[in-house]
């Protein structure tokens, strides 16, 4: 058996399609389906069950599997820790993220990361959309909220905490008191798209009492980092995680507004995790970034800013 069939088998399996894995390999679709009819030709059984419109493994290809994709990787377990005695990680990273969480904490990260592991090639994929990492490739992930998306590996990188903000330039010119949660009524707020985010807001003082505020306000954006700068020249009170806004509460640019509440739109109990697909080993070039990022932000005054 051609271990290198195997593989291709194993990838067509993870994402359903010849084609993608052909445009992954930069080679013809037909050079995938070759390998997969001769591991079938080979075993005598059918793997795949073909159509028009999709493609899922058989009954028979369900229990290959579930027999060859370990043996698959640990194979590259293997490769991957003789590489590392002599080179270190190499291979291609895809790590995505937010467009927010990517400009303002991944991107600052890349040139110390590249000087350390210049073998490594990094692909970074910054969108808000949640993408399927096993159907996409992706071999590590930061997702923002609570820990639960189901079938994933997960690490915390460092706890997240809300802050309803405004510029000083805006406290200026309002006349409208701003004392307790309940005068954000009286207020147009800066929302975010996300449900809940734009309705209404929970506040829970020292006492741990939740109470609920409804918010209104008349600009919607879907990008944290829009919705930052639009705080940071005055057009209103905002709700923005301390990853994005620490240091410019630490120089005045923005001003906390209820220091003595926990604020959330959602969950009080978030953070920035790392999130990968379960596999029967961890490879290397993941294993480091994890490393990496763990070092540079888990200690950082970001994670220690929940406490505050």
């Amino acid at each position: 058996m051609d271990f290198e069939n195997l593989r291709i088998f194993v990838e067509v399996a993870r994402r359903c399609s010849f084609a993608a894995v052909a445009r992954d390999r930069n080679i013809d679709p037909s050079s995938v389906s070759r390998s997969v009819a001769s591991i079938e030709d080979e075993l005598g059984v059918r793997l795949f069950q073909r159509s028009t419109r999709r493609l899922a493994l058989t009954e028979a290809g369900n229990l290959y599997l579930s027999r060859v994709e370990a043996l698959v990787d640990e194979l590259d377990h293997a490769r991957d820790e003789a590489l590392a005695v002599s080179v270190g990680p190499v291979g291609t990273l895809r790590l995505t993220a937010s467009v927010s969480f990517g400009h303002k904490c991944l991107v600052p990260l890349l040139p110390e990361f590249r000087a350390l592991f210049p073998d490594l090639k990094l692909e970074l994929l910054l969108t808000d959309t949640n993408l399927d990492l096993v159907s996409e490739r992706v071999d590590l992930a930061v997702r923002l909220g609570p820990n639960t998306e189901i079938g994933m590996s997960s690490i915390k990188l460092f706890n997240t905490r809300y802050k309803v903000c405004v510029s000083p330039t805006y406290l200026k010119r309002e006349k409208k008191p701003l004392h307790v949660p309940e005068d954000l009524r009286d207020h147009k707020c800066l929302l975010f798209t996300i449900p809940d985010f734009r309705s209404r807001w929970l506040f829970r003082n020292t006492d741990g009492t939740v109470s609920k505020v409804s918010i209104n306000g008349d600009v919607m954006i879907s990008n944290a980092l829009a919705l930052y700068d639009c705080t940071l020249v005055g057009m209103g009170p905002a709700l923005l995680p301390n990853w994005l806004i620490d240091e410019d509460l630490a120089q005045g640019r923005l001003l906390d507004l209820f220091p003595n509440y926990r604020v959330t739109a959602t969950d009080f109990e978030t953070a920035a995790w790392l999130l990968y697909p379960s596999r029967t080993y961890l490879p290397n070039k993941v294993q480091v970034m994890i490393d990496f990022m763990r070092k540079q932000l888990g200690v950082s005054p970001l994670s220690r800013a929940e406490s505050n």
